[in-house]
């Protein structure tokens, strides 16, 4: 972890001497402080929503790397290095340690349909070169309430910022594709079948409808619950025609991977 260079990984107070002293491309330092700001900042008076990851950024908590592409493979290899390297570490770095990856925006302008398109790609390179076989009790099938992303052997929640958002600006990053990807153990104790979950949910939904200024998007749910599924809420739809009517990824616990899964990226 700290090494020298930008697809790397680094804890909060490297990256932010870096982006001080100029050390890193504009795109890494414009994303960092567009996260940070977001985070720590107001949107027409009203906090960030969510206040576990306000106290984690204040706190210093998340790690942090960086991808050149959404596409290139070597790029998306380079990122499953890290995110392994990331899930060695995180539980010893502190105790609510995301990993915030931020992405090197286009040449050109993105529709959402285009942001999704990447997402579930980025999401599909990586399962289909997972070192780890695909943990037995989570459904390969996302169309279950209990079906979340895994990877290294770890189910996760990877949510994502992009340029695209206007109504919801909680989800707007207006430098390129961010995806935060936050292990299910850092929600240990706050889950929807928790008093403390349940509590939280309701604090989260307030603060989002004043800092998004519309009712909580209506793919928010909690993972397990009847009804919910967790894999919309990853990159919420502005618009409904651009988003994807079911999951794009394709999730085999043949182990190692298919040469059909591996093929397609």
């Amino acid at each position: 972890m700290n090494e020298p260079g930008v697809e790397v990984l680094v804890d909060q107070e490297t990256l932010a001497r870096r982006v001080e002293t100029g050390a890193v491309p504009a795109w890494v330092a414009a994303h960092f402080e567009s996260f940070r700001d977001g985070l720590l900042g107001e949107h027409e008076g009203s906090p960030f929503p969510c206040y576990f990851g306000i106290e984690s950024v204040r706190e210093g908590a998340p790690l942090y790397t960086c991808c050149s592409s959404m596409t290139d493979p070597a790029a998306l290899f380079t990122l499953g290095e890290n995110i392994l390297e990331y899930l060695a570490v995180y539980e010893d770095h502190a105790p609510q340690a995301s990993l915030v990856t931020f992405f090197e925006p286009p040449e050109r302008p993105l529709s959402e349909a285009d942001y999704h398109e990447a997402l579930w790609h980025i999401l599909q390179v990586l399962h289909a070169h997972d070192p780890e076989p695909w943990p037995a009790d989570i459904p390969t099938d996302p169309d279950d309430e209990y079906w979340e992303f895994c990877f290294g052997g770890e189910p996760m929640f990877p949510t994502c910022r992009a340029p695209f958002y206007d109504t919801y600006r909680s989800r707007y990053c207006p430098i390129g594709l961010e995806i935060t990807f936050q292990p299910r153990t850092l929600f240990e104790g706050i889950t929807a079948d928790t008093a403390a979950g349940q509590h939280a949910r309701e604090v989260i939904q307030s603060r989002l409808e004043d800092y998004d200024g519309v009712c909580p998007h209506a793919d928010l749910g909690d993972w397990g619950v009847d009804g919910d599924r967790e894999w919309p809420q990853y990159l919420l739809r502005e618009d409904e025609t651009q988003a994807p009517d079911t999951c794009p990824i394709r999730i085999s616990r043949t182990h190692p991977k298919g040469p059909v899964l591996i093929g397609d990226t």
